[in-house]
């Protein structure tokens, strides 16, 4: 019986830990056909089989988004675990990022991120939580500035490598970064994260019906704590604008 113990104890320590991470602009809930239709966005989560999602373009009680909560009626219909972070006020309500996850929260923090006066203001919002394997990581959905100039996506991406740059656990971060591969903004995230993509052939995510340009992004740190297992878009015409990134990741022990 002893012996029966100890070995179901080193088989539960020797558990891989694998995570699907899911990056999704949601349109705000609009669906591209305006029917705002949330079960086909949720639809789209429960195929990939995120155990993370970041959220991108979510409203919290708008009056667009006829008043929902958006992160909550979608972790309803997916059966995960919901946070919002809002990074400004509209249109009677909020609008930010959302996390969905399979796992309950440790903690959470939402950092609001620079940007020029007049411009939109973006945040950076992080979970953290402890994966069925028993380790501890953090995950991070952030949405950076959308304007053909540079300006703020730069000090954008500048202030997430300070901001996270101490963090305990090694660290996922999801997002629409609004940029491509080689620009300097993905350059100076990529000085600190390693990213998911293939640099030679990077799955393109925009726009959902013919994309033609990579600017939704899965990047890790530290870079030797963690490999790729696989990679994909899911283009849902109907759902949003952009492709879901789907990527599987193995946290090394």
């Amino acid at each position: 019986m002893l012996f029966f113990f100890l070995g179901n104890l080193f088989a539960q320590k020797e558990e891989k830990a694998i995570v699907k991470i899911l990056s999704f602009n949601i349109l705000h809930g609009k669906t591209t056909n305006g029917s705002f239709d949330l079960d086909i966005i949720a639809n789209v989560i429960k195929k990939a089989g995120a155990d993370f999602v970041s959220l991108q373009e979510v409203d919290f009680k708008t009056n667009r988004a006829k008043k929902y909560d958006l992160p909550t009626e979608l972790g309803f219909r997916t059966k995960m675990a919901s946070v919002f972070g809002r990074a400004m006020y509209y249109d009677g309500g909020e609008y930010g990022e959302g996390i969905l996850s399979k796992y309950s929260f440790l903690s959470t923090r939402n950092v609001a991120l620079p940007y020029t006066k007049g411009n939109e203001p973006r945040a950076a919002l992080e979970i953290t939580t402890v994966l069925e394997s028993g380790d501890t990581i953090s995950f991070i959905g952030t949405h950076l500035d959308h304007l053909k100039e540079d300006t703020d996506r730069v000090s954008q991406a500048k202030a997430i490598n300070k901001a996270f740059s101490n963090n305990k656990y090694p660290t996922i971060l999801s997002g629409d970064l609004n940029d491509e591969p080689n620009s300097n903004t993905i350059n100076i995230l990529e000085s600190f994260w390693k990213a998911s993509y293939n640099k030679s052939n990077p799955k393109l995510t925009f726009p959902s019906d013919n994309p033609i340009k990579k600017i939704d992004y899965v990047l890790y740190y530290p870079k030797k704590k963690w490999k790729v297992i696989s990679k994909e878009t899911i283009c849902d015409t109907i759902a949003s604008d952009h492709c879901a990134y789907l990527v599987t990741l193995e946290l090394f022990k």
